[in-house]
């Protein structure tokens, strides 16, 4: 990272990001910015906020009551993500700190990958793959890895927001019942739907596929643990596409190990990332990948761009297009 003598805003990146939005930021601030392939230490964080007036960080980054408190003369703080679980808002609106998130423009892409790892964990694909690149294919078998079908089975989504009701729209092509269990009920998308709210007990017994699409907040936090997922069929499969700890990670290796649920499907994990060496990545009824779930190329840009029109308008004193702590302006 370079400093240089400017008189416009210093602000610092935690890490690059597409271009669309990085640009934007140059043209009208003095960048600082962490190169590295990994998150920035939590104390070069603090030295730099020390020394900043503006924060686009990612996920990845720990923005706690620390990092807050060591913002001087912080005055926006600009998440390139959807959740701000790692962000102390609290902290933020008592400073009278805005901070900014990207939401909606995700969630197509995020639906389009919870419905990619639901038909790869039901179909076998991952096996199927290592199954030909081992030489083991030799004629077509009619026993070899079965898979369940998708077609007319049972989806239960658990939090029913923008991208758990995308899911529910693309099941529709698929004739599949979705039941739903979420923080409050949705009539308006019940009509539109034909989704059925349910008591997530009963939705774990009936559903085939569970797609998991709730905030990690200190009540969804291990929801799915050992009685959910022993309250699973053993032919269902477990799509996580929301944040690692909403389901216990040991629950779920010994369900995958000892039969109660059939297979998973996971974007995000607990931790994340998973060490090269834990049981799950050895489990053959188990897809983990590095939380793709935004990982395209028009996704990530509109991210980027929101991530700077955050941090922008914040620097101009202005309201935050996209905030998450609304009542800090309250506050003021």
């Amino acid at each position: 990272m370079r400093k240089g003598v400017s008189t416009r805003p210093p602000v610092f990146v935690t890490r690059p990001i597409p271009e669309a939005g990085l640009r934007r930021v140059r043209d009208a601030c003095e960048v600082r910015m962490w190169e590295g392939e990994l998150p920035p230490p939590k104390e070069v964080i603090l030295k730099e906020v020390a020394e900043c007036e503006g924060l686009l960080c990612l996920l990845t980054d720990p923005i706690d009551a620390e990092v807050v408190g060591a913002g001087r003369h912080l005055r926006v703080i600009s998440q390139m993500a959807v959740g701000v679980d790692n962000i102390d808002l609290e902290a933020a609106t008592a400073r009278g700190i805005p901070v900014g998130h990207t939401p909606g423009v995700l969630t197509e892409a995020t639906a389009d990958l919870t419905f990619a790892l639901l038909l790869a964990a039901a179909r076998r694909i991952p096996e199927g793959i290592e199954y030909v690149r081992q030489g083991r294919w030799r004629t077509w078998e009619p026993m070899v890895l079965l898979g369940r079908e998708v077609w007319g089975k049972t989806l239960g989504i658990v939090g029913l927001g923008r991208i758990g009701t995308a899911v529910a729209r693309r099941a529709r092509g698929f004739a599949m019942r979705v039941l739903y269990h979420s923080r409050s009920r949705k009539p308006d998308l019940e009509a539109e739907l034909g989704v059925e709210y349910t008591p997530l007990d009963d939705l774990l017994a009936q559903a085939d596929f569970v797609s998991l699409h709730c905030p990690l907040t200190p009540e969804t936090h291990h929801l799915i643990d050992e009685e959910a997922l022993r309250r699973m069929k053993p032919t269902a499969i477990l799509i996580n596409a929301a944040r690692g700890p909403v389901v216990d990670t040991d629950a779920l290796l010994r369900a995958l190990r000892e039969g109660w649920i059939e297979a998973a499907g996971l974007d995000v994990t607990d931790p994340e990332p998973l060490p090269a060496d834990h049981p799950l990545l050895d489990l053959p009824n188990c897809i983990v990948i590095p939380h793709l779930g935004s990982a395209t190329v028009a996704a990530r840009e509109r991210m980027a761009t929101m991530a700077a029109e955050n941090l922008l308008a914040g620097l101009r004193g202005e309201r935050l297009p996209y905030c998450a702590n609304p009542e800090v302006y309250e506050a003021r």
